[in-house]
């Protein structure tokens, strides 16, 4: 994905263990899908808040800087793909900055497509921002006296925001976490022992001991202080919600729960409909690791066709998808799977994979299956063509960058060199759900829940700040 005004990322937070920074290190590192960018730890001991972060994946981050001298009972961590602002130390979270109440610190995860506009606005007033991330405004919000000063503080200030977000917000003796209205991006609540937990995924709370209680509600606010856990609603109720579908698709852990369904299980169900809807006749069904297995499995289960493994992944390379900048995904992508010629030779082979959005990628996959003489190569894609930019999160802001998106199926088809390629439909895409109505399609559909306002994109950001 290519530009910027947003951040998909990964968000972690302890109130209340006896020392907080190797519970967020281990929570991040299982959100490390989320994020390869930066990642970000944050304590507070109840007096002094401290942090460490850097550029790169959580083991070299805190490798180069250990969290040993992060004492404190109260923390929250962060990692990053940057889709706003560009690839530089400043811009990794979390964000701390000092108000004249104090300091605050602040990791979000989601787009504030209003980002631009309150930035300028902030910016004539004489305000000094120290980062090109869209995040960055809650800050200077929070600081306005007009908002410091009344009650409701937190509220008011996240009202003023629109677009996709999922926040954890740390002063020295408190967490807050919250979402955006339309709850584009999961966040959950976990307890361990007496502490309480936040986390963009609900795959991390194994990992740590934790329980899952619930998810963090839709324009929900929840604070945590030593007096326990409060909640309150910043906005009205909805009568829909606008949950990103591309968690299920690509981004979420298959053993995550993410807006009430395993990962997994979703996957595997749009695998079950792609058989039903684009049925070939075949030897082999071989997923195109990792984020095709869970589908391919479902295609295999439901076709009666024979599940290989045709691709070899190599994990030491990081999701190509989320990397910042278009070069290193291709150089990425080529360097990321090997394929077996002894499995693939002289079959008739049904590649699935999650998605195609730029198309970076397929055209090689379906060339190194052939090289290794497969008779055919009949592609399947556990989602609908992308065809509009996304404004809310995720890294493909532009239609050009879209080879759906003046395409027809053949047309792709034709480029990719593939013997045939079919597409989950957008029902089957939601079909999994009793809520159809609740999720957000516009990359496949074009509606959108949530009116875009200052789209600039992440170069325009960066000349702004």
């Amino acid at each position: 994905m290519g530009s910027e005004i947003k951040e998909f990322c990964g968000l972690f937070g302890v109130y209340g263990v006896a020392e907080a920074a190797p519970l967020i290190y281990q929570g991040l590192f299982a959100l490390q899908h989320r994020g390869q960018e930066g990642a970000g730890i944050v304590v507070s001991n109840g007096e002094k808040i401290k942090s460490v972060k850097g550029l790169g994946l959580v083991g070299e981050v805190f490798s180069k800087q250990p969290i040993c001298d992060l004492s404190g009972k109260i923390g929250i961590g962060h990692v990053r793909y940057s889709t706003t602002g560009s690839t530089r130390i400043q811009n990794v979270q979390p964000l701390v900055a000092e108000c004249a109440d104090g300091i605050w610190a602040i990791a979000h995860n989601g787009n504030l497509v209003n980002a631009t506009m309150l930035r300028r606005m902030y910016q004539e007033s004489g305000s000094i921002f120290q980062t090109s991330t869209d995040s960055e405004v809650l800050v200077h919000i929070l600081a306005d006296p007009m908002f410091r000063n009344r009650p409701r503080r937190v509220e008011r200030a996240l009202g003023e925001l629109k677009g996709a977000f999922s926040f954890l917000l740390m002063t020295k003796d408190s967490i807050m976490a919250a979402r955006d209205p339309l709850g584009f991006r999961p966040l959950s609540i976990g307890k361990l022992g007496e502490a309480f937990i936040f986390t963009s995924e609900t795959c991390a709370l194994p990992l740590i001991g934790a329980a899952y209680i619930r998810d963090v509600l839709p324009g929900e606010l929840v604070t945590v202080t030593a007096s326990g856990l409060t909640s309150s609603m910043f906005c009205e109720k909805r009568d829909h919600y606008g949950q990103c579908i591309f968690e299920h698709i690509y981004f979420a852990h298959p053993d995550s729960h993410v807006f009430g369904k395993n990962v997994h299980e979703v996957r595997m169900a749009y695998g079950r409909r792609l058989a039903q809807e684009h049925p070939v006749d075949a030897d082999m069904v071989i997923p195109i690791p990792d984020s095709g297995n869970s589908a391919a499995l479902g295609y295999s289960r439901a076709s009666g066709i024979p599940l290989d493994f045709g691709f070899i992944r190599n994990h030491y390379v990081g999701r190509t998808f989320i990397m910042p900048e278009d070069k290193q995904r291709k150089y990425s992508a080529d360097m990321k799977l090997a394929v077996l010629p002894d499995v693939i030779n002289g079959k008739r082979v049904i590649a699935v994979d999650d998605s195609i959005v730029r198309g970076n990628t397929m055209a090689k996959r379906i060339k190194m299956l052939r090289e290794a003489g497969a008779k055919e190569v009949h592609v399947r894609i556990s989602c609908p063509p992308v065809k509009n930019p996304c404004f809310y999160g995720i890294d493909f802001p532009t239609s050009e960058e879209l080879v759906a998106s003046s395409r027809t199926v053949e047309e792709i088809r034709q480029l990719m060199g593939a013997d045939s390629l079919g597409y989950v439909s957008l029902e089957g895409i939601l079909s999994p759900f009793d809520n159809p109505q609740d999720f957000c399609t516009a990359c496949f559909s074009g509606a959108y829940p949530a009116a875009i306002e200052s789209f600039e994109g992440k170069k325009a950001l960066e000349k702004h700040s």
